[in-house]
């Protein structure tokens, strides 16, 4: 099959790929080109959230999402999350701190959903985000966890605070 060239932005680099108009998203980050692990396989068929990442300030299963599709599009993924300084995020500072990492395979897709809400900027009860994360799927059952770190991330910043 002919390649198709597509135009993306990826954590804020602009890109362009030849690509197999049949190729993943997922396939595309994870390959030889940019190696994004975050980005994992899962169960492929956008069930378990693992492959999660931000497109244009939506979250999509990228193992469901063709690659051709990115094109002209912005992506996000754990890769461009960090701090400018390498640092962790309070979002990802809250995670370590609260435990909600455990097996962590699917830590890259909590944090990517978890990131789209908090950009909403406003309260979330516990059930609301529960809703909202329900797309990803932990299989150590660290929820209460994850429901905990994101709560904390969002209250710190909603009411301006600094992480203690």
């Amino acid at each position: 099959m002919e390649k198709v060239k597509i135009s993306y932005n990826l954590n804020g680099r602009d890109y362009e790929s030849y690509i197999d108009p049949r190729l993943s998203l997922t396939d595309l980050l994870r390959g030889d080109e940019h190696k994004h692990t975050s980005v994992k396989k899962g169960c492929e068929v956008g069930e378990c959230g693992a492959c999660t990442v931000i497109i244009d300030g939506e979250t999509y299963n990228s193992c469901i999402y063709l690659a051709i599709w990115a094109d002209g599009k912005h992506i996000r993924t754990l890769e461009g999350l960090t701090n400018p300084d390498g640092t962790l995020t309070d979002l990802q500072q809250a995670f370590v701190d609260e435990a909600a990492i455990q097996c962590g395979f699917c830590t890259p897709g909590f944090l990517m959903s978890s990131v789209a809400l908090l950009e909403q900027n406003r309260r979330f009860s516990d059930d609301e985000i529960r809703k909202l994360l329900s797309g990803n799927m932990c299989r150590c059952t660290g929820y209460e966890n994850i429901i905990r770190a994101v709560r904390k991330t969002m209250e710190n910043r909603l009411d301006g605070k600094k992480e203690e």
